[in-house]
């Protein structure tokens, strides 16, 4: 009995571990992502259930945020058409199902890109659109300065997220004893901790400036200053199909670029007379590079026309003059200190 009984587990998990590549393969065998969202008439861009700065819909069902502009961009850039576009919202549980079934073309949900997820889970990550790191936040009135200061607290968080094994890493190295209290819905967590079921809320430094916003009183509230981890986030699509990949990848590297180059989406079109080699090529003047996608070659263009570089994206949606109130910090070009830095189009 012992012996049928290990066999069977062995199978359970073998097909378990199986699922995604076979997700993959079914996916495949529909034909390329670009040919069904072709045919489809529109991108389905899998999102946050709504997180300020990122991907929140309003009343209406309107959504904006950093990824919400660049699954738009991506439809301009297919389509011409950055409207041709719809969002799925996703728990963190959901999200890798829904781009491993099908279910959505792009994940584009503040997801980190690390090592497990990047080689057992059936996705690829193509880009970094915002570089992140994990943090707390606090009431003011806890009298805690320093995350130093978190020994024995509870804490609230969002479950089959990186932010529990972060958590259990930095409390262990620094001998320092917790309790993990995990939703599977963000809303879940910021609620019990708005509550007081948790003396601090832990997740991306850059989220708990939006979910700060949701709070009874927000400015009883403090974001302490140091970062535990680092958190690279960024699009995701299925393994399987590089073109696709391609797409995904160089329409953020696009936005990037024509920040570099001083292109946006208000001189768009009097820099298409630009003799700059550069910026011929960003904008489809030169070369090849749309065909070789299999898109349009003015697909930069519209991306950016549409939606913006990537600095009018950051500020527009997360930027100092947001309620959010970010400054660019990793976030901004190489040239200014930063991360964000596009290869060549050429």
């Amino acid at each position: 009995m012992q012996i049928k009984r290990k066999a069977f587990i062995g199978v359970v998990s073998l097909v378990f571990g199986l699922m995604p590549m076979l997700a993959g393969m079914s996916a495949q065998a529909a034909g390329s992502t670009l040919d069904v969202v072709k045919q489809r008439g529109h991108v389905q861009c899998g999102v946050s259930q709504g997180l300020p700065g990122f991907s929140n819909p309003d009343d209406k069902g309107n959504w904006t945020g950093i990824d919400v502009d660049f699954c738009k961009a991506v439809a301009a850039a297919v389509f011409g058409d950055a409207k041709k576009v719809k969002f799925t919202p996703l728990s963190a549980k959901e999200r890798f199902t829904a781009i491993q079934s099908g279910e959505v073309d792009i994940l584009a949900r503040n997801t980190t890109w690390s090592m497990h997820r990047d080689t057992a889970l059936g996705v690829d990550f193509r880009a970094v659109n915002y570089y992140d790191g994990q943090g707390f936040m606090v009431r003011a009135d806890l009298g805690v300065s320093s995350t130093t200061e978190l020994d024995g607290a509870t804490l609230c968080t969002n479950q089959g997220t990186t932010t529990e094994l972060n958590a259990a890493d930095y409390f262990r190295s620094n001998n320092m004893q917790y309790e993990i209290v995990a939703f599977e819905k963000a809303d879940e967590a910021v609620a019990a901790y708005n509550s007081g079921r948790c003396d601090a809320y832990t997740t991306d430094h850059s989220a708990l400036y939006a979910q700060r916003l949701k709070l009874t009183n927000p400015q009883g509230h403090i974001v302490l200053p140091e970062i535990i981890s680092k958190e690279p986030l960024g699009p995701a699509v299925r393994q399987g199909d590089n073109n696709w990949g391609d797409i995904v990848a160089w329409v953020h590297y696009a936005t990037v670029a024509a920040e570099e180059l001083g292109v946006t989406s208000q001189n768009i079109d009097s820099m298409g007379n630009s003799s700059n080699p550069s910026v011929k090529r960003l904008l489809g003047k030169d070369g090849t590079f749309g065909r070789n996608l299999g898109i349009p070659a003015d697909w930069a263009r519209q991306a950016i026309k549409q939606i913006g570089n990537y600095g009018e994206i950051f500020e527009r949606n997360v930027g100092v003059k947001t309620p959010l109130g970010i400054k660019r910090g990793y976030n901004a070009l190489w040239t200014d200190g930063g991360l964000q830095y596009a290869p060549p189009i050429r």
